[in-house]
């Protein structure tokens, strides 16, 4: 049924303000070159009026197809559509529904919050919805699903304008520039490992970064390093933990803390730590935990996440903590594809790396997430990995900003180490790094204290950047 006049005169229906939308039509009937300042903020879904959305949909229907708007021709495209009847008098009222031009960016922000808060009441409704019909939904499902429909719903207030203006940019670059010179910040997040953090110059926010090895290689026992390194430094991280429980990564955590008392000849070694210990002992063991408590980790421990859920309690730990520093998900593989998903498994596994890569965007922080390696390297002369390595690697290579390797020659030719003197070596491959070079970096790898160490100290002037 078309819309009269008359209805535009109806009581006003919460959270609207059909007077802001008249003076935006109206200043956009009359000078529609300001066409240019409102088409990227508002969509038809703006204008809570059945008029108002039409007369909005054919000015940006014309603003589409010519770049430019005229009050010929929308009276024109308007007219052929003929829902609006006494069109020239409806067009009329808005010209004389406004002051100036200057009420158009306030009346715009008006629309953009008016908006935002009949979202956010759609999204509650269908929340509520959800909880009442769907009663199959498990309590996970149930809050992942409401936390998406939030958080798309937060979204409708924000600015919607990307473009930005090359001083705005390069004032931020000059200021991060200044930060580093002084050695107030490093480039990127500084993981404690000098030879790591020379050749990235830190990880990058907004980075995904994928380690990757054959098992037994020390890929979580690496990550969990970066955790505690990060961590120490009041930075919070957050761990997706999809194959091991919290109490496997807390004791892994425990005990490459304790790799300390070595030197001094009071070892304490991982089997000490899991059997009786003695006054002794405990007592070091207990100095360990009260240094750790205070720590800012948060683990998740649950199997069978969707990347979907992952994004959620994500989201929902960076709200409690805005300073959240790193991200690290354990693994690719054990990531479970979204419910009714038919496609091949290497195209679900690239659409979950690229919904990890937009997340550590949206959150501003890097994540690394862990991989694991197609069989097939074992079968080679050479067996240091390479990109083709990739298990299921779909769009991994594409999505990932870094991609690194982990490789002990002692995993495969334990004699051969043992001749050379590379017991516990591990090259570091860096086989992608979006703004780095490529190459690699040694560590020795402690594997009964589940701890990295560098291989050897960095020369004077090559330490990488400060860490904060």
């Amino acid at each position: 049924m078309a819309v009269r006049p008359k209805d535009i005169e109806a009581p006003q229906e919460p959270l609207t303000d059909l007077s802001a939308e008249r003076r935006v039509l109206g200043i956009l009937v009359r000078h529609p070159e300001q066409a240019d300042a409102v088409v990227d903020r508002l969509s038809p879904e703006h204008f809570s009026h059945e008029t108002h959305r039409t007369i909005y949909r054919a000015i940006l229907d014309s603003y589409t197809k010519t770049g430019r708007v005229s009050y010929t021709q929308l009276y024109r495209s308007l007219s052929r559509e003929g829902h609006i009847p006494d069109l020239e008098t409806v067009l009329m009222g808005l010209t004389q529904a406004f002051i100036s031009v200057a009420e158009l960016a306030p009346s715009v922000e008006i629309l953009v919050e008016k908006r935002a808060k009949r979202k956010l009441m759609e999204a509650t409704e269908q929340i509520q919805r959800m909880l009442l019909i769907d009663e199959e939904l498990s309590l996970e499902e149930c809050k992942s699903m409401a936390q998406e429909l939030i958080f798309a719903a937060t979204q409708a207030g924000a600015d919607e304008s990307d473009a930005k203006d090359l001083l705005e940019v390069l004032n931020k670059c000059f200021s991060n520039l200044l930060e580093r010179q002084q050695g107030i910040s490093t480039y990127g997040l500084s993981v404690r490992f000098p030879s790591i953090d020379a050749f990235t110059t830190g990880f990058k926010k907004k980075d995904l970064i994928i380690l990757a090895a054959r098992p037994s290689m020390g890929k979580t026992a690496l990550a969990l390093n970066f955790a505690t390194n990060v961590a120490k430094r009041d930075i919070p991280v957050l761990i997706f933990s999809l194959e091991m429980d919290d109490e496997q990564i807390g004791d892994r955590i425990v005990l490459s803390e304790l790799m300390r008392f070595r030197p001094s000849g009071q070892e304490i070694t991982s089997f000490d730590y899991s059997t009786k210990l003695d006054p002794d002992q405990f007592e070091k063991v207990q100095s360990i935990y009260n240094e750790l408590y205070s720590l800012p980790i948060k683990i998740v421990d649950r199997r069978g996440l969707t990347a979907a859920e992952i994004r959620a309690k994500a989201r929902q730990v960076k709200a409690e903590l805005p300073e959240l520093g790193l991200i690290i998900i354990d693994y690719l593989q054990l990531i479970k594809p979204p419910p009714g998903s038919n496609k091949n498994w290497a195209l679900v596994v690239g659409e979950i790396v690229r919904e990890i890569r937009d997340l550590a965007g949206e959150l501003d922080v890097p994540i690394i997430m862990l991989s694991q390696l197609n069989r097939g390297v074992e079968s080679r002369d050479n067996k240091r990995p390479m990109m083709s390595d990739l298990r299921d690697s779909g769009n991994i290579e594409e999505f990932a900003d870094v991609i690194m390797f982990l490789y002990r020659d002692d995993y495969y030719y334990p004699e051969q180490a043992a001749e050379n003197g590379t017991q516990g070596q591990v090259e570091v491959i860096f086989a992608k790094q979006r703004r780095g070079p490529t190459g690699k970096v040694t560590l020795r790898f402690i594997k009964e204290y589940t701890r990295f160490v560098e291989e050897a100290p960095i020369p004077a002037g090559e330490a990488g950047p400060p860490v904060n």
